[in-house]
């Protein structure tokens, strides 16, 4: 082969090159027959500024900016607002974890839309305090119990021990945090997303979320000057929230205790996900779907256990899976919904966070016998909840004082593909009860209606229920 079509893989470095040079240089490879080396050479800042002014803010080619990444460090934001931050399926987060460390006494945010409210600013501040004071002592309380009903292990270190204890303690501790508690994220995004991400902060109804997009989008312009320039406001946005109105219900529904309901799913799924396999060799969609309506139900389904029978426990099904899926409303407690959205593939539906739906004590408080402290934390937390509601900024801004024990319902749409991936990691005795549970019962709807798409499922820890043998280790 000559050194002309010679094949090349390389980086191109943020050492040398600039993220906008970088992707201008992705971008000129349409245009241009050079190698993106020389090509490199050729784009200064000033060019790439030029450039990206033209193609993606002039005639809209935003793919363009997906070639220049940016990695930004966000300190002390409230994990209400790092929830706005982080409802983005294109980025990567990674979040200072409440399971494994103690959290400050004063570390929750204030707002500073109660500045002109003094009374309900000092409200706001106790209820605040009285959780976090709440939460340290629950922490001591659990500790002390563990001690006296978890042994050290044999060759087990002080350290090792204490660690263990504590992080057991922390773990069902934090549900008593509200979601102003401080928290800090790393985040990897295209300038693409982190445009999306920057206007949606900035068309919040909090002044937290929108400081957060003002300084989150200088600090891309320092990177990026021209690619997330025109993040702003976005007035269709903000409206959005004034479409339905706000629902100021301040008692729980009469099925709130519901933790999982399947609401819709794919009825002829075995028929759409054999003809999507079929459709690989298929001239087209039709044929494949009047094929697999030929077949008998026992031929389709040994088509799709052909494309799952060797699947192992880190691979992923077949992209074919994404055809067929399943509706769920899900109640979960606020941490076990913040776990829930990080898988970002789905598509799902939150409301505003309330303490309508009740409240969920973790095993660990019962068994130590702090259930009161705890319930007294709860109950003041509901009734600022409710002042705060009324009396100033509607449930945005009662958001704030929502514990981490407070359930919330979420509408989720899982692909059969996605499924696969929440059932598997979720369902494993190494999630988090809060989440697992939940989940389980989703796994077992699903498997009730279509327990044969299902069959193949890689768990590590099936549960007792589960119909089939030799792919899992029950648990």
């Amino acid at each position: 082969m000559d050194e002309l079509h010679r094949r090349r893989i390389y980086p191109l470095s943020p050492r040398d090159l600039s993220e906008e040079q970088i992707a201008v240089t992705f971008a000129m490879t349409s245009r241009s027959p050079e190698p993106f080396d020389e090509i490199a050479r050729r784009v200064t800042e000033e060019s790439a500024a030029s450039f990206n002014e033209r193609w993606v803010v002039g005639y809209g080619h935003a793919s363009v900016a997906e070639h220049a990444v940016l990695h930004l460090a966000v300190e002390n934001i409230s994990r209400l607002a790092c929830d706005t931050l982080e409802d983005n399926r294109l980025a990567s987060y990674t979040e200072k974890s409440s399971r494994y460390q103690v959290i400050d006494p004063d570390s929750f945010h204030v707002p500073q839309e109660l500045d002109p409210s003094p009374a309900l600013r000092e409200t706001y501040l106790t209820t605040c305090r009285n959780l976090f004071a709440t939460y340290h002592q629950l922490i001591d309380g659990t500790l002390d119990y563990l001690r006296r009903t978890l042994p050290q292990r044999e060759n087990e270190r002080d350290s090792a021990y204490n660690l263990r204890l504590r992080r057991l303690a922390t773990d069902a501790c934090r549900a008593i945090l509200p979601a102003a508690t401080l928290t800090n994220v790393g985040v990897t995004a295209n300038a693409r997303t982190l445009e999306h991400a920057i206007t949606k902060l900035m068309s919040s109804a909090l002044a937290e979320e929108r400081e957060i997009g003002l300084e989150l989008r200088e600090q891309g312009r320092n990177i990026t000057p021209t690619l997330v320039k025109y993040a702003d406001h976005n007035p269709y946005l903000a409206e959005l929230r004034a479409v339905v109105p706000e629902d100021t219900r301040t008692c729980p529904t009469a099925d709130w205790k519901t933790r999982v309901a399947l609401l819709d799913y794919d009825s002829g799924a075995s028929r759409k996900l054999a003809a999507a396999l079929l459709f690989r060799n298929e001239g087209s969609y039709s044929d494949a779907l009047a094929r697999s309506s030929a077949l008998s139900e026992q031929d389709r389904l040994a088509l799709i256990h052909d494309a799952v029978r060797g699947i192992g426990p880190h691979d992923p099904p077949p992209r074919e899976f994404e055809l067929v899926g399943y509706t769920f409303e899900f109640t979960f407690d606020y941490g076990a919904l913040r776990e829930f959205r990080r898988h970002r593939m789905q598509t799902y539906l939150s409301q505003p966070l309330t303490v309508s739906n009740g409240y969920h004590i973790p095993d660990l408080i019962r068994d130590a016998g702090l259930e009161a402290p705890f319930e007294r934390a709860i109950n003041d937390a509901d009734t600022a909840f409710h002042g705060l509601q009324s009396a100033a900024a509607g449930s945005a801004l009662a958001q704030y004082l929502v514990t981490h024990a407070h359930r919330q319902r979420v509408l989720s749409r899982l692909s059969l593909r996605e499924c696969y991936h929440l059932f598997k990691l979720r369902a494993s005795q190494q999630a988090h009860e809060s989440i697992r549970v939940p989940i389980v019962e989703a796994m077992r709807l699903a498997v009730e209606v279509q327990p044969e798409l299902f069959r193949y499922l890689p768990l590590r820890n099936a549960p007792n229920w589960w119909p089939f043998t030799g792919r899992s280790n029950p648990a």
